[in-house]
């Protein structure tokens, strides 16, 4: 394969990684700290032995993870919190170049697939994420001049953040694009509307992924919604229009294996890795997480893109005398759109959200 052959070839490319053993990536400066939170850990054993293994941020406060100078690309970020309430309640931000406006807001766990708070084993190409709350993502994100990388804290408790940002300085192509990520939530999905994933996106560019953290509000099958793109000037119809939402992620008939009920999945392109059900207590409803990252298969537009899905499900028939029947839902659906633009900023970004739009119901 032609990925597998380019391992081999030398680039001009240098290698740098950021994290709070090297907050600026510089050479040699790495594992220098003499203050840090492990200092303490560590006060038998001296300087270089991870002094400044992980950051705390404060409630309300904004920490800089990273602010790099160009050309170069983000090959592989990763990082891990306490508590792991945080995943919904901090904003991951990254901006491209001298922009004030983020290409990249979104939840710092539905970024890693984890909308809910809890952990679950992906093992994707894109996204893994490892116990217990090992987050990792293998987007390759170009820049020309700058790229910086914030967390803010919306909690009221403080986070304390391990993380490492793997980049390499060099060349970045003429038609490298930007990566962008979008967070929207309806909830719930208002009757006979769908749920908006990406909106007023402007310029060229392609689709690459998405993400649902998908509520479950109704009894019965929830997941009959397609998945529609409105490319290039699309009204009314999309040009691209799925089937359903399972199938949408690589499954078939509700993901249900008789005898077994639901069932998890992880893939290198897609996947339900998430799946809680009702405990009878506390935790009313059903609860999934789902990935699709169309990588062998990007949506490509010229000019404009727009994306939804129906909050859909089958209503109960025989026994009530209706017929089998698709039936409207009000659901719980928060996702997170990925896309590369041929622009550091674009149209179309959603309000950013606060700490009651983020909730984990």
């Amino acid at each position: 394969m032609p990925g597998f052959d380019a391992l081999s070839l030398r680039t001009e490319g240098v290698s740098r990684s950021i994290s709070a053993e090297n907050f600026t990536g510089a050479k040699g400066a790495g594992g220098r700290a003499t203050e840090g939170t492990g200092a303490r850990a560590a006060s038998r054993l001296g300087r270089g032995w991870k002094i400044s293994p992980s950051i705390d941020i404060a409630p309300g406060a904004t920490a800089e993870l990273a602010d790099i100078e160009g050309p170069g690309t983000l090959r592989h970020v990763w990082c891990t919190t306490a508590p792991h309430a945080a995943w919904r309640a901090s904003l991951l931000r990254i901006h491209w170049e001298d922009e004030e406006e983020p290409a990249v807001e979104v939840p710092l766990g539905d970024f890693f697939c984890h909308g809910w708070n809890r952990f679950a084993q992906v093992s994707s190409a894109m996204v893994a994420a490892n116990p217990n709350g090992g987050f990792n993502c293998y987007w390759p994100m170009p820049f020309r001049r700058r790229a910086r990388i914030t967390l803010e804290n919306l909690s009221a408790e403080q986070i304390t953040l391990y993380y490492q940002v793997d980049h390499e300085l060099g060349p970045v192509a003429e038609e490298s694009s930007y990566l962008h990520a979008h967070w929207r939530r309806s909830n719930p999905v208002s009757a006979g509307s769908d749920h908006t994933l990406l909106d007023g996106v402007r310029g060229a560019g392609h689709y690459v992924g998405t993400y649902l953290a998908w509520g479950v509000n109704s009894p019965g099958w929830w997941g009959e919604g397609e998945l529609k793109f409105f490319l290039d000037g699309d009204t009314e119809f999309p040009t691209i229009c799925g089937t359903g939402t399972e199938d949408y992620f690589g499954g078939a008939w509700n993901f249900d294996v008789p005898g077994t009920g639901y069932t998890a999945y992880t893939t290198p392109y897609l996947g339900l890795p998430q799946i809680i059900g009702p405990d009878g207590l506390y935790a009313s409803q059903q609860r999934f997480g789902m990935y699709r990252w169309h990588v062998p298969d990007p949506v490509r537009f010229a000019t404009d893109l727009r994306v939804t899905v129906q909050s859909l499900g089958i209503g109960p028939g025989q026994g009530n005398g209706l017929p089998h029947r698709y039936r409207p839902t009000h659901d719980d659906i928060a996702s997170t759109a990925f896309f590369y633009l041929d622009a550091p900023r674009t149209e179309g970004r959603p309000p950013t959200p606060g700490l009651l739009d983020l909730e984990v119901d």
